[in-house]
């Protein structure tokens, strides 16, 4: 598994494809869960933990069942705990549970880049 982070609109995704190109991704705003456990790559991974909060899913084991499914996966994430912290609670509730999965994600990845302004820059290395 590998992990590519960073701020909204700095070029993850572009990264990502160039890093690794030919693999499947899927899109985790509209993506299915079967494509999840079995694509090459998922992009707006945080979307697809929003959109499984908002179904009342539970999300706690979502680490460990990615990491057992589909182990080498790369995953495209926005970072989303910095700024503001939002009055509203499930938008407190949904950051922290996303920065709690891609805290264990990272911990699992062989490799963590951070991206900004497209450029990638290796914070964990195996």
């Amino acid at each position: 598994m590998e992990m590519i982070i960073g701020g909204a609109y700095q070029g993850k995704l572009a990264y990502a494809k160039e890093k690794y190109p030919g693999i499947a991704w899927a899109d985790g705003r509209n993506c299915t869960e079967e494509a999840v456990w079995s694509c090459g790559g998922i992009h707006h991974f945080h979307k697809w933990i929003e959109r499984k909060m908002k179904n009342g899913e539970d999300v706690s084991m979502l680490a460990e069942q990615l990491i057992r499914k589909n182990p080498n996966v790369v995953i495209v994430t926005d970072e989303i705990g910095y700024g503001i912290v939002p009055a509203d609670p499930f938008e407190r509730e949904y950051r922290e549970t996303t920065g709690r999965i891609c805290t264990e994600l990272a911990e699992y990845a062989e490799c963590v880049f951070r991206v900004v302004c497209g450029i990638g820059k290796a914070i964990k290395e195996s």
